[in-house]
């Protein structure tokens, strides 16, 4: 009898290509996650990095000006011979007179351009190209420039302010009003568009649809650009150098007066030979991390209770 033979099950082409799908979504989704976890690890080795510096700087301001915190310091103004009597009551009050000032130029400006760029403008208009252009430039420039520009067109020039506080203020405010504006276009590209659908759907217009509906779901994210953007205004030192921070006033400051800062006077008093400014400017540095924690704590509360306030409704 001839040999009989088993017939070989031939796999349908569907098999086939279902097999080869899975296979690559499998090797696929293990690229994305080794790929996902060492994006993590790289994140994680990073922010450790930062963390253990600004540790180290804390201790170190803490371990080099500890001892000469005193309510002397708030109390007193700067001296040249003292620096055993010296405070900073002066600069404290120059720079809440110039952030008090950026606030109020910052936020209304700051948003009412994110409104109008990402609610009202056309994007098929070559204007409104060129002012995303150069708000997306102005973010990187270099904050000495925007001290000429204060120094020509603020302080002198146009405006004619004179080295005074207010002059300190809007320098400042140019030089932040981009980080502002970027963070708040972003929060309302973040809300979800069925809302402003719904609102235009019942009859309300634009502009009810974006005061009533979107800004306070957006409100949040807008709070995190103003953070962000009164963190590095109080830090600033070489605008204003340009605009009238003088290193000593002996005076309490005002608007339409000649001022000083805590980051002026601080970088003066390092600079000095004695070991008795650098403690001083060591002491100055704890004053400003605890006037930044104290404004920037303020600024978050309100973003979550707002947040909270949305989530409610």
């Amino acid at each position: 009898m001839p040999p009989t033979h088993t017939p070989r099950r031939v796999r349908p082409a569907t098999d086939v290509a279902r097999s080869a799908t899975l296979a690559a979504l499998t090797a696929g989704t293990r690229r994305g996650r080794a790929t996902s976890t060492a994006f993590l690890g790289v994140m994680l080795v990073g922010l450790s990095f930062a963390l253990v510096g600004l540790l180290a700087l804390i201790v170190f301001m803490f371990a080099e000006g500890g001892g000469r915190l005193s309510l002397t310091l708030l109390t007193e103004g700067p001296s040249t011979i003292n620096p055993g009597g010296a405070g900073y009551r002066p600069a404290i009050l120059g720079t809440l007179w110039v952030i008090s000032g950026v606030i109020m130029l910052i936020v209304p400006l700051g948003v009412g351009s994110a409104i109008y760029l990402e609610r009202y403008a056309r994007k098929d208009r070559w204007w409104n190209r060129l002012i995303e252009l150069n708000i997306q430039n102005l973010a990187g420039v270099p904050s000495i420039v925007f001290g000429i520009l204060g120094l020509a067109f603020v302080a002198r020039g146009p405006l004619g302010l004179g080295f005074v506080a207010i002059a300190g203020s809007i320098t400042v405010a140019m030089l932040v009003l981009p980080t502002v504006i970027l963070a708040a276009r972003e929060a309302l590209k973040a809300v979800p568009p069925s809302i402003s659908d719904g609102a235009i759907a019942l009859g309300a217009t634009q502009w009810q649809t974006t005061r009533r509906q979107v800004l306070p779901i957006a409100l949040p994210g807008i709070l995190t650009g103003v953070i962000l953007a009164v963190a590095r205004a109080i830090g600033e030192a070489a605008p204003l150098l340009l605009v009238g921070a003088v290193n000593f006033i002996t005076f309490d400051p005002s608007f339409t007066s000649r001022y000083t800062t805590l980051p002026v006077l601080i970088y003066n008093y390092s600079t000095r030979p004695q070991d008795e400014f650098r403690v001083l400017a060591a002491a100055g540095v704890i004053i400003m991390l605890v006037l930044v924690l104290a404004m920037n704590s303020v600024a978050v509360w309100l973003r979550n209770h707002f947040e909270t306030k949305y989530r409610e409704h």
